[in-house]
């Protein structure tokens, strides 16, 4: 049992008096000025004065960017020399970059060792802008380099299994730009089973020796794979929320630009920015390459992954799923094994709407979109894709979704319903390129996003 002590739970109090507007503002910051109340907790709102305990106190953590975690595969592991024998990344410096959706004036970052052999020494971490401002590059501006701390610490282990969360680190960013995260492991992981991103679709730089405050790093080696990243937030007294999208590698972005952050998460996000309704509106990308919903594939399934990448991140409040079509291309081709995995699907969707809806999360169902023509999934008889014109058929009848969002009908060819848009195939006849990705994003309506009259609100 969690016991709190009295001055915790008046300070819990005053907060939601100030809240309800039934304890004026000025009593608040004399009552925190004066000790008599203290802050929740060290990692929450910055501390507070007299001219600004309103807005801090009705302040949150929201996340605004995610790499969804998984165990690197053998092809996605870092090139030599930083993988060595049972060690990576010894006396390394990794240097990567990401794409914040909404911005704030304070943000801190996830690490994740959810799938490595041994703890993860991390050594010192920075944030810093890009040159230029520009995603997947190896320099950083001059002068704007800051450490990162954990609990105070530069260095810090996380055991095996285990995601550490940095302190609150004053850094202003602004909605939609780039931020250039830097690493120094002095020892090294002592395993080759580490945490990755492989999907980055961003380029990250690695270079022997500690380098993390280095303006750039001429010749360092360059993979489009994230490690050991999984998530930034950030702090804003603004009405601000996430939508998580659980995807496989549509939502990924196979086919989308490296570098280019057009994949159609990204997509929508630009789209909302101009929306008066769903402009405080980040959008999480928890896609991950081959991921199924019944099965782990290469990450572990949606039905697994729920609790981790949705329902523990940050100011989620909507949930877009976006699964399904490689438990049905991955099944057996025979009348059995699809029947079966019509009947699992649709009962794993009502677990995810069942799951979110209990923490006051709207879920969206996205229909899925065609692969006829794709070699590995469409099959000479056509019993996959009665599958899929089954599951959909659920999700557009069920009414079990708080809303549809209809990809099908919109990356489809209205010649050959079956198949991609030729306009839209990335050439795979299953993945998208980013016209068809922006496709996807302009069949979100953003009145889904609206938290006018919204009760469910995160504080």
């Amino acid at each position: 049992m969690t016991h709190f002590s009295p001055r915790h739970l008046l300070t819990k109090s005053v907060i939601r008096l100030l809240i309800a507007g039934i304890l004026p503002a000025a009593v608040v910051a004399a009552l925190f000025s004066t000790g008599v109340v203290g802050a929740a907790g060290r990692s929450s709102a910055p501390r507070l004065s007299a001219s600004n305990a309103s807005a801090d106190l009705n302040g949150h953590w929201v996340g605004t960017w995610t790499a969804a975690p998984q165990l690197t595969e053998p092809a996605n592991m870092p090139p030599p020399p930083f993988t060595g024998t049972n060690v990576v990344f010894a006396n390394s410096t990794l240097r990567q970059t990401l794409r914040v959706s909404v911005g704030g004036r304070q943000i801190r970052l996830r690490f994740s060792n959810a799938y490595g052999g041994a703890d993860l020494p991390i050594t010192a971490v920075s944030v810093a802008r890009p040159l230029g401002g520009q995603a997947g590059v190896s320099a950083i501006q001059a002068g704007t380099s800051r450490p990162v701390t954990f609990d105070g610490r530069t260095a810090i282990d996380i055991p095996v299994g285990a995601q550490m969360v940095s302190d609150p680190l004053d850094f202003p960013v602004a909605t939609g730009t780039n931020l250039t995260v830097t690493i120094y492991l002095s020892a090294g992981q002592a395993s080759t089973s580490i945490t990755s991103h492989p999907g980055s679709r961003t380029n990250s730089y690695m270079v022997t020796g500690n380098h993390v405050n280095d303006q750039d790093l001429p010749g360092a080696t360059s993979v489009a794979h994230w490690y050991f990243l999984s998530g930034a937030e950030i702090w804003t007294s603004a009405p601000a929320a996430a939508v998580a999208v659980i995807g496989d590698s549509l939502t990924d972005g196979r086919g989308s630009t490296t570098n280019g952050n057009d994949r159609w998460t990204d997509q929508l996000f630009n789209r909302l920015q101009s929306s008066r309704v769903a402009a405080n509106v980040a959008v999480l990308n928890q896609g991950l390459g081959g991921n199924r919903v019944l099965q782990d594939g290469l990450g572990p399934n949606v039905l697994a992954r729920l609790d981790r990448d949705v329902l523990a991140q940050s100011g989620v409040k909507w949930l877009i799923v976006f699964e399904g079509v490689n438990d049905i291309g991955t099944a057996d081709a025979t009348e059995a094994a699809q029947k079966q995995v019509t009947a699992d699907l649709i009962a794993a969707f009502q677990q995810i709407i069942t799951r979110a809806h209990a923490l006051g999360i709207r879920v969206y169902g996205a229909t899925i979109t065609p692969f006829g023509g794709n070699t590995m999934y469409d099959d000479p008889q056509g019993l996959r894709a009665a599958s899929r014109a089954a599951v959909n058929e659920w999700i557009r009848t069920s009414h079990q979704f708080d809303a549809v969002l209809d990809f099908d009908q919109v990356a489809r060819d209205p010649a050959n319903p079956g198949q991609i848009l030729p306009a839209f195939d990335s050439g795979d006849h299953l993945h998208l390129n980013p016209a068809g990705y922006g496709a996807l994003a302009a069949a979100v309506p953003a009145g889904l996003f609206t938290q006018e009259g919204d009760d469910l609100g995160f504080q």
